[in-house]
């Protein structure tokens, strides 16, 4: 795909105004539509605009065979795409939330966020299994602590795995009799346009927050540009979505407050009803066996506030051994 070079003198406001827009993104099937989706977006509202959507390879997409945690965090999805703007060779970059650090390299911000997609996790058994039909010792397969320790939590005799790669990957994984099950985030697969019950989501079934609470930001797409790209803000400005904004600020508030790693099995979920946002916080031990949880209910203007209060009572809840104890 075509860049702008390293050396190119023009500011990034420049390209903008003369019409060229550098879009980064990951390289996987579900982040290059997220980015068109972002592309399509900004094209409807300037169509003489030139955006180029420039596919990086990220560290985390290149070793699949460890968990996150042992790899250096979440922050791997995003290393590379942060360096493509600070060195100007792109203008923004488009992200999953989930997969976004609460704190970003010192000149880059988080600006908008379209309006997210259904949260919820989904469950694909084998040949259709449903979680109460698995076998004692079945292997899950997810890369996820928190969906790992939920799935624990509710049936203790099962085992979870690693279990990485993009959606294709591990849906061929799942048929070819690696895992008994796997999970996937509901909104990746309406962007990828697969329909639940359909060929290899025949048997899948749409998981209640109840069982399953999705992690911070899931579903949410974010856009990050440069602190100081004053046209970039503006042109991004509309596309931005204010309740997104507002539950995805308060469950990443509550990740901050718990200082959230990939070794933290950690769940949140807000939404909104005009101006009274209610959220839910959960942490887990990555087997399952314990678990504490908060919530809270507030105006959406508290959002911040609201999520660093909710973390905060966590880890007084469950004390400065249970977060030991992970960090080994």
């Amino acid at each position: 795909m075509s860049s702008v070079s390293p050396r190119d003198p023009r500011r990034p406001g420049d390209r903008a105004a003369a019409g060229r827009l550098v879009l980064a993104t990951r390289g996987s099937p579900l982040a290059l539509a997220q980015a068109n989706q972002v592309r399509a977006l900004l094209l409807a509202r300037e169509p003489a605009l030139d955006i180029v959507v420039e596919s990086l390879r990220t560290t985390g997409d290149t070793f699949l065979d460890r968990p996150l945690s042992e790899i250096g965090g979440k922050g791997l999805f995003t290393k590379e795409l942060d360096e493509a703007l600070l060195a100007k060779r792109a203008d923004i970059a488009v992200h999953s939330m989930k997969d976004l650090p609460t704190h970003l390299p010192p000149g880059l911000a988080l600006v908008v966020m379209l309006e997210r997609e259904d949260p919820r996790d989904v469950w694909i058994g084998h040949a259709g299994a449903s979680l109460a039909d698995l076998p004692a010792g079945a292997l899950v397969g997810t890369a996820s602590l928190r969906r790992g320790a939920q799935i624990l939590a509710a049936r203790p005799d099962l085992r979870t795995g690693i279990f990485r790669g993009n959606v294709q990957t591990r849906l061929k994984k799942l048929a070819a009799g690696e895992a008994a099950a796997t999970l996937l985030a509901l909104a990746g697969l309406h962007r990828l346009g697969l329909k639940i019950g359909d060929g290899e989501l025949a048997g899948a079934r749409v998981m209640p927050m109840a069982e399953m609470l999705p992690a911070p930001g899931q579903g949410a797409i974010g856009i990050v540009c440069r602190e100081d790209d004053d046209a970039m803000r503006e042109l991004l400005s509309p596309l931005g979505h204010a309740a997104t904004m507002a539950t995805v600020t308060a469950e990443r508030a509550a990740l901050e407050a718990l200082d959230g790693s990939c070794r933290t099995p950690i769940a949140a979920f807000a939404e909104t009803d005009g101006n009274v946002l209610s959220l839910q916080v959960a942490i887990f031990s990555p087997d399952g066996r314990k678990s504490f949880r908060t919530a809270r209910s507030g105006v959406t203007r508290d959002a911040q506030a609201m999520g660093m209060d909710a973390g905060g009572e966590l880890r007084r809840q469950a004390g400065p051994n249970f977060f030991a104890e992970l960090a080994r």
